[in-house]
C-alpha cells in the first residue's frame, strides 16, 4: 500500500509540474502576440495602426522627419491608436521616424525610419494597344515653288537720236507780213478794173 502512494504521488507532482510548464509558456506567449505595431508610409501620406498595447499604462507614439519637424507631434494612447497623416509636398526623399513608447516595459517600444519617396507628377503614359498597325501618316505634298520671272534684258539698240533744236530766225528777205494784204487789193483792182471794161463795152454796144 505504500509503495502504491508514493507512485500516486510522484504522478501527481509531475501532472502538476507539467501544468505548470504549459501555463508559463502560454503566459510567455502572450506577450509576444501583443503589441503590434503596423505603419505604412507613402509619397503624400503615413499610416499608423498600433493595436493591443496596454490599456492600462501610458503610451506614446512620434513621427518625426529627419531634420527634426514633428509629422505628428507626441499623443499618448491606451491599447489601440490609428492615424492616417498627409505628408508635406517634397521633390526629394523624406525619411520619417517612427518612436512608439510602451508603458508596460521598454521592450515593447519601436523606434524606426522609412523613406517616403516622391511623387510622380506626370501622367502615366497609356499604352499602345497591340492589333492592327496604324497606318503611316501620308506626307504632306510640299507646294512646288513658282519660277521667278526673268529680270528684263536691258537694250542694245543705239539710243535714239535727240530730235533737232529749233533753227534760228531766218533773216528777213525784204518780204513783210503785210504781203498777203497788198497782192489781195491788187487782185480786188483788176476785178474792179475788168468789170468796169465789161460795162463800157455794153454801152457802146447798146448805142450802136
Amino acid at each position: 500500500m505504500t509503495v502504491i502512494r508514493g507512485t500516486g504521488r510522484r504522478r501527481g507532482a509531475l501532472i502538476g509540474a507539467a501544468a505548470a510548464g504549459l501555463i508559463g509558456v502560454g503566459l510567455s506567449a502572450v506577450p509576444a502576440q501583443a503589441h503590434t505595431p503596423v505603419w505604412k508610409v507613402t509619397c503624400s501620406a503615413v499610416t499608423v495602426d498600433l493595436t493591443r498595447y496596454s490599456d492600462e499604462a501610458t503610451n506614446t507614439v512620434t513621427i518625426k522627419t529627419a531634420d527634426g519637424k514633428d509629422v505628428l507631434p507626441t499623443e499618448q494612447f491606451k491599447g489601440e491608436f490609428h492615424k492616417n497623416l498627409k505628408l508635406p509636398a517634397h521633390d526629394k526623399e523624406l525619411t520619417l521616424h517612427l518612436i512608439v513608447k510602451a508603458g508596460d516595459g521598454d521592450q515593447y517600444s519601436r523606434d524606426e525610419t522609412k523613406t517616403s519617396p516622391v511623387c510622380d507628377t506626370a501622367p502615366p503614359t497609356k499604352p499602345t494597344p497591340s492589333g492592327k498597325p496604324s497606318k503611316p501618316s501620308k506626307p504632306t505634298p510640299t507646294p512646288s515653288a513658282k519660277p521667278s520671272k526673268p529680270a528684263p534684258v536691258p537694250s542694245t539698240s543705239a539710243p535714239a537720236a535727240p530730235a533737232p533744236a529749233p533753227s534760228p530766225n531766218l533773216a528777213e528777205t525784204g518780204s513783210s507780213s503785210s504781203t498777203p494784204l497788198v497782192a489781195g487789193m491788187g487782185g480786188a483792182v483788176l476785178v474792179a478794173g475788168a468789170g468796169i471794161v465789161w460795162a463800157a463795152r455794153r454801152r457802146r454796144t447798146a448805142r450802136h
